[in-house]
């Protein structure tokens, strides 16, 4: 194998796996280090540079970080089932315990640079190109049908899981830079493509949820509701009740969302009933806790055949049970069981059983093209088959969530501004990377490295007699000071690097000697596949690396398997030499504005 190149930004970005799963690449072992230093406000601003909404996505992302940490596959075997470390609950923190930070946002420009830009849809996406946008003196309008900036953030999440005001704050945030909010739906992207805006950002969102066309649909129509429909007449107080007996259909989060909401507005039995297995639901596991924690029960491997009507209104619906089976490639067919079908009693109904993009606003001789009903872009760039059209968010690839809008919404900012510049968009700009020491003596250094063996604490929740009274009431009160920090202590600093110097190597081995992962191995070179099979503990993660130096005196190697290291420093402080050294690798992802153009292209510009 080939010595590792580490001056490579993307090396040590997959080291830290938290923040290469995140879309938006949040610095996620900085913050938390801040925030166990109980600098809750310098963590607020490491997140809002990447994901913009921490106390919004600290309360409902989505947590793509979490599955991908390291603590959830190193931890001691006979301890209990290991867990990640509450990332997104953390990032919760940052928000609730910050002090003023609005004096350190970007200030509204003085001076606008000519060019206007256009967001449709008020949700994640948009305001995320707003934000990145309109620093650079973009003017940028965003229009919504709605009265409030939001989107679905507004619209389709319960105000027990996400508060109004850290809504507005959030989303205020962006607004105050100069950003135009107007009111009013988009019917017609021929007629703004005239209204002379220099380009368009689509973040409508997937605003059609899908129906049930079964018997009985179109008769039992009035008690019959689409999921975010419903939501949202919830969430700007158009509906607030519901029969007694509710029956929700779907097993995402939303159709934990509709049945959560239905226990606050009336619904006495409510109960989730799901096509698939309880294990193949794609609502998030904490998701449907929450929904068991309330009494809602989920009864799976059950499909509607129809609903049914007693003296001309919705009465209940009937199920066919069905089992999983499973074919030699592992592919799932739902069949029937053979059992009979069941019949369960009903006031409502609520229909959460997917969503799809709808639009009807924009017209086929646009210049934009679709296929199978999106948007066709350039998913590097986010741009359409009209060069000044960007899609983002659900609209571009469809439902996804919040982080992975605000992650198109940066991603499209950047292609804006380079279009706008005359560049190539399809030059993206490398992250930056820095490298500092975090050595202050000899056996000492600028960071925490004691790995705590803690379990992952439990974030508390308010009583549930009276959050179940009240739809506004936040269910979850987020950790306390005391358990933020120790929850922090969980993480395993995977940012701060060891980093090998060949030339400083004496071959002592007491690098290995000391690992507590045996992760370090000196040994001859090989291809991959056989190198990793012979060392020291065999390296079987293929998505990590191997840290691989050059020859050493005796021609061997040094080998460390970057998936097993702790990045505890136990080889840098036994080091005699110094050959191994703790630094911190802070990877900084590129926005719009001068540092992702050209540097090339500005210098020919100047010179015109």
């Amino acid at each position: 194998m080939q010595p590792s190149d580490i001056r490579n930004p993307d090396y040590f970005h997959k080291v830290v796996d938290c923040q290469w799963a995140c879309p938006a690449h949040t610095q996620v072992p900085e913050y938390i280090r801040l925030i166990a230093a109980g600098r809750y406000g310098d963590a607020y601003i490491v997140n809002w540079k990447s994901n913009v909404f921490p106390g919004i996505l600290g309360r409902t992302c989505d947590r793509p970080c979490e599955p991908a940490c390291r603590r959830g596959r190193v931890e001691d075997e006979n301890l209990p089932k290991p867990e990640p470390v509450a990332i997104c609950r953390l990032k919760r923190v940052a928000a609730d315990l910050k002090e003023d930070i609005s004096d350190r946002l970007p200030k509204k420009p003085g001076k606008l640079n000519g060019r206007k830009i256009a967001c449709v849809g008020a949700g994640p996406a948009s305001l995320t190109v707003a934000r990145d946008l309109a620093p650079l003196g973009y003017e940028v309008t965003v229009f919504d049908q709605d009265p409030r900036a939001g989107g679905m953030i507004w619209s389709q999440i319960p105000r027990f899981r996400l508060p109004e005001e850290v809504i507005d704050e959030e989303v205020g945030y962006v607004l105050n830079l100069g950003v135009n909010f107007v009111q009013r739906k988009i019917d017609s992207m021929t007629a703004l493509m005239s209204e002379g805006y220099d380009a368009i950002f689509v973040g409508s969102g997937a605003p059609r949820g899908r129906d049930l066309d079964i018997p009985g649909r179109k008769q039992a129509a009035r008690n019959i509701h689409i999921g975010i429909d419903w939501l949202a007449s919830v969430s700007f107080g158009h509906t607030t009740k519901i029969g007694k007996r509710v029956i929700v259909l779907g097993g995402g989060n939303t159709a934990m969302d509709c049945c959560r909401t239905s226990r606050r507005i009336g619904g006495e039995d409510v109960k989730v009933i799901v096509r698939s297995g309880f294990n193949e639901m794609k609502a998030s596991p904490w998701e449907k806790e929450d929904a068991a924690h309330e009494g809602i029960p989920i009864l799976n491997f059950l499909v509607p055949k129809s609903f049914q009507l007693a003296n001309g209104k919705l009465s209940g619906m009937v199920f066919e049970k069905v089992k999983a089976v499973y074919d030699k490639d592992g592919k799932r067919t739902l069949l029937p069981s053979g059992e009979p079908d069941q019949h369960f009693e009903c006031d409502d109904v609520l229909v959460a059983v997917g969503q799809e993009n709808a639009f009807p606003w924009i017209e086929r001789d646009s210049g934009i093209e679709f296929e199978k009903g999106l948007p066709k872009l350039v998913p590097k760039t986010m741009q359409s088959t009209a060069p000044t059209v960007f899609f983002g968010g659900d609209s571009a690839f469809g439902p996804k969530n919040i982080i992975w809008a605000v992650a198109h919404g940066h991603d499209a900012a950047v292609s804006i501004d380079k279009l706008l510049n005359d560049e190539n968009l399809n030059e993206r700009p490398a992250p930056g990377m820095s490298m500092m020491s975090q050595k202050m003596g000899i056996h000492e250094w600028s960071y925490d490295s004691e790995i705590a063996n803690d379990q992952r604490y439990k974030v508390p929740w308010a009583d549930i007699k009276a959050t179940l009274k009240n739809v506004k009431m936040e269910v979850e009160l987020g950790f306390d000071v005391a358990t933020a920090w120790k929850e922090a202590q969980r993480c395993l600093n995977c940012d701060v690097q060891t980093v090998f110097t060949t030339q400083l190597c004496i071959e002592c081995d007491a690098c290995v000697d000391i690992c507590p992962m045996d992760c370090i191995s000196f040994t001859r070179n090989g291809d991959e596949k056989e190198l990793r099979a012979r060392l020291n503990a065999p390296a079987v993660n293929l998505i990590q690396a191997l840290y691989i130096s050059s020859p050493l005196k005796t021609v061997r190697i040094m080998a460390k398997d970057e998936d097993l290291c702790l990045h505890c420093g136990l080889c840098a402080e036994r080091c005699p030499t110094g050959a191994w050294d703790m630094q911190k690798s802070l990877i900084e992802m590129t926005y719009a504005g001068p540092a992702a153009r050209s540097p090339l292209r500005q210098r020919q510009k100047k010179a015109a």
